[in-house]
């Protein structure tokens, strides 16, 4: 046999296994690399879940109090003075809707994108519901009027939006629980 065949060969001896080597240390090394990775995102997540946990409670509490805040019966008694009128008691309801969703439009942070979809809508709707009986009952009428229109119409309706959205609230707080 030629000599520099045996030189080849004897590289080969040597190198092959060293490669065999070189490789399975290399890919027991990126695995183990892997999972310390994914131990530390998940050591991670969990120290953010502590700390996060009770902002988010905190979060659906407000909201579950800003719809209770709104709700037109609650709203009502609020705002209601004696000498009002119907035209009054529309703005004021208006005014004091629309302060409380501002109070409270951090909270979209703490919450999915689909509870404040729904926290958002069942809003524009209470206004909605609120112009459109102020539509039937004249503006310089007493706001008596105004309160016992809205109670009939709530009283026609079985399930508001705000019904919804606080069974939403209820629905997405206790997956975290």
């Amino acid at each position: 046999m030629p000599k520099w065949l045996e030189v080849i060969l004897e590289i080969i001896k040597v190198t092959v296994p060293a490669l065999v080597v070189f490789a399975t240390v290399y890919y027991l090394f990126k695995t183990f690399l892997e999972n310390q990775h994914k131990l530390q995102v998940l050591k991670m997540r969990k120290e953010n879940k502590s700390h996060s946990f009770p902002i988010k409670m905190q979060a659906y509490e407000r909201l579950m109090l800003f719809c209770e805040r709104i709700t037109l019966s609650n709203l009502m008694l609020r705002v209601r003075s004696e000498n009002q009128t119907a035209g009054g008691l529309r703005l004021a309801m208006m005014i004091a809707i629309q302060q409380e969703f501002e109070h409270n439009v951090s909270q979209q942070v703490y919450v999915s994108e689909e509870l404040w979809k729904i926290i958002t809508f069942a809003k524009n709707d209470t206004i909605n519901l609120v112009n459109i009986v102020a539509k039937t009952v004249d503006e310089n009428a007493s706001s008596q009027e105004l309160s016992k229109a809205i109670f009939n119409h709530l009283n026609e309706v079985k399930v508001t939006p705000l019904d919804k959205a606080r069974s939403a609230i209820v629905q997405e707080a206790s997956v975290y629980l």
